[in-house]
């Protein structure tokens, strides 16, 4: 007979697959950029409706067309810059020199840091400038406001954004200009910029290889065993030991993921939440109260997630021109 071959089933991409470290995403990389403002902005996924577009990509096919899209809404209430950091470089990498704290920071801080009693802001600012020679890059702390919106929560979430400019002391002044103050998200991004999208995934559990790896079940002789949905074999006997490709069970969901170009078809006022708010609200979130973020596509995550949106690292050759909407769906997507 005949041996039977193929290529291997399931990706070995994003291996381990073990449950993220937490629910806020860490983004390690930033664009450049010459202007002086955040790299990146948060909202919460509220869900995903439909849209009527021209599409206005040269390269497509249906340029100049009206084409139906589907759409992910994101709540983005305004963020409040609540610090700034500056790094220096050591052979061990990057290392906070100080960091600089807003004063009055909201009371719902104490739900997620301790915040100190004695502390000196003009002593932490004087701290940074004379460290302007050995300081490599200014960052800011960041911190939302889930309260105002339909995510039964109030404890914020805090994450460390982005900054422009050409050199630290630019990226310094501008941060100290924003500190303490809300950022809202037509101060970040504009209608038809491309954005990465940075979340945590949906969280599956404990799968078995077949759902998590896309193995095939077993069939002709090796099924009339007990057991189908299972790899046929572990391994060779040398090396002696399992090796990490072999597709086993185990964690699949709750991983950290980044999507590349995702395109920002409008960003809505919050006197226009009518224009996409469904009647009675969108399923598992309510209704959207604050300015909203219009993406093309999907967005990792269930509802109600953080999802951060940062400038497009990859955008090079990407056309930044809004598209003309004529039509969203505002049919509720109850029983879909």
């Amino acid at each position: 007979m005949v041996r039977h071959h193929q290529p291997r089933k399931g990706s070995v991409a994003f291996s381990p697959r073990k449950r993220a470290a937490k629910e806020t995403p860490r983004i390690k990389s930033w664009p450049q950029e010459d202007e002086s403002k955040l790299l990146g902005l948060a909202g919460y996924k509220v869900g995903m409706t439909h849209a009527m577009m021209v599409d206005n990509d040269k390269n497509s096919p249906t340029s100049g067309m009206e084409v139906f899209t589907p759409v992910t809404i994101l709540e983005v209430p305004p963020v409040v810059v609540m610090g700034v950091r500056a790094y220096e470089k050591t052979t061990y990498g990057l290392k906070v020199i100080t960091e600089v704290l807003a004063d009055n920071l909201d009371k719902e801080l104490s739900r997620k840091v301790s915040l100190p009693k004695e502390y000196n802001q003009s002593e932490a600012i004087a701290k940074i400038q004379e460290a302007l020679e050995e300081t490599v890059d200014i960052k800011v702390l960041v911190h939302t406001n889930p309260k105002v919106t339909s995510v039964p929560k109030k404890k914020p979430e805090i994450f460390e954004c982005g900054i422009g400019g050409k050199t630290a002391e630019e990226k310094l002044n501008a941060a100290l200009e924003l500190l303490g103050n809300e950022v809202k998200a037509t101060d970040v991004f504009s209608d038809g910029q491309y954005v990465d999208s940075i979340a945590t995934t949906k969280g599956k559990g404990f799968q078995g290889p077949v759902k998590r790896w896309g193995i095939r079940i077993q069939y002709g002789k090796a099924a009339r065993s007990s057991k189908k949905r299972h790899i046929g074999s572990m391994g060779p006997w040398t090396p002696s030991r399992t090796m990490w490709t072999v597709p086993q069970a185990g964690q699949m969901g709750y991983h950290k993921r980044t999507e590349y170009n995702k395109k920002i078809l409008k960003i809505g006022d919050s006197s226009e939440v009518d224009a996409v708010n469904p009647d009675g609200g969108f399923i598992k979130y309510g209704l959207v109260k604050n300015d909203y973020i219009m993406v093309k596509g999907s967005l990792p995550g269930p509802t109600k997630r953080l999802v951060i949106l940062r400038k497009a690292m990859r955008a090079k050759g990407k056309s930044n021109d809004a598209p003309q909407i004529n039509y969203i769906s505002t049919k509720s997507k109850q029983g879909v």
